[in-house]
């Protein structure tokens, strides 16, 4: 997959990360990332703007680099794994929007949250727009692909965890104890959470509107609710 940016390139290169090829703009002068090009002895093509513009859609900033695709886990790789005493999952219910997507993981990984689900199906891929909004979290945080919503939050409450979805219609969500294994689940940007998911989650938990715009953007929603729970505990 190619993925692309300044801020990104230099979380990547600071890392040692795996990067197959880099693109860079026949005018491109960051000296530092030049340096870090250098430093990891990595093949680079200098190109016109306009073929790096072919490869990517978003604003590259003039460095486009190819590498293997982010590495999505299984529910058994990481969920047992955590030793925690109360860790925070995020759950996203058929989120379609890469930008919501990247954004809720950096939010999630900046406020210490241990694990990100997501469905196979009808659901945002892990592609380079993702990437570039998360602005390099993506690579510290574990995305955990899985069949069925349902199931996982089965097998969720089997260990121990505590499903609390967000919706227009529950309880205050500053007024929850979070003190305790939670998996907070973000519904998709249109629909919200679906129907069998809010029926199995244990709380519904709603952000009290004051103005005359009565929804939240999904990684807003999911910003706000995270943050109350790590100043929560």
């Amino acid at each position: 997959m190619y993925i692309y940016g300044k801020n990104v390139a230099r979380e990547k290169l600071h890392n040692n990360s795996k990067i197959n090829k880099i693109y860079l703009s026949d005018k491109f002068n960051d000296r530092e990332i030049l340096d870090l090009i250098r430093k990891n002895n990595i093949k680079v093509s200098f190109v016109k703007n306009y073929e790096l513009d072919k490869k990517v859609e978003g604003l590259h900033q003039g460095i486009v680099m190819e590498i293997d695709d982010v590495k999505t886990y299984s529910y058994d790789e990481i969920i047992p794994n955590i030793k925690k005493e109360n860790p925070v999952i995020v759950m996203l219910d058929h989120l379609e929007d890469p930008h919501n997507f990247g954004a809720i993981i950096r939010t999630s990984e900046a406020l210490g949250v241990d694990a990100i689900i997501i469905p196979t199906d009808r659901s945002v891929k892990v592609n380079s727009t993702v990437v570039k909004t998360s602005v390099g979290a993506i690579e510290y945080i574990p995305i955990i692909r899985v069949v069925n919503l349902n199931d996982t939050i089965r097998k969720l409450k089997d260990d121990g965890y505590w499903i609390i979805a967000t919706d227009m219609d529950g309880e205050d969500y500053s007024k929850i104890d979070y003190n305790m294994p939670v998996c907070i689940v973000i519904g998709n940007e249109g629909k919200g959470i679906s129907r069998m998911v809010s029926e199995n989650s244990d709380i519904i938990a709603s952000i009290p509107m004051k103005g005359k715009i009565n929804s939240l953007n999904a990684s807003v929603s999911c910003a706000i609710v995270l943050s109350h729970i790590m100043k929560d505990r």
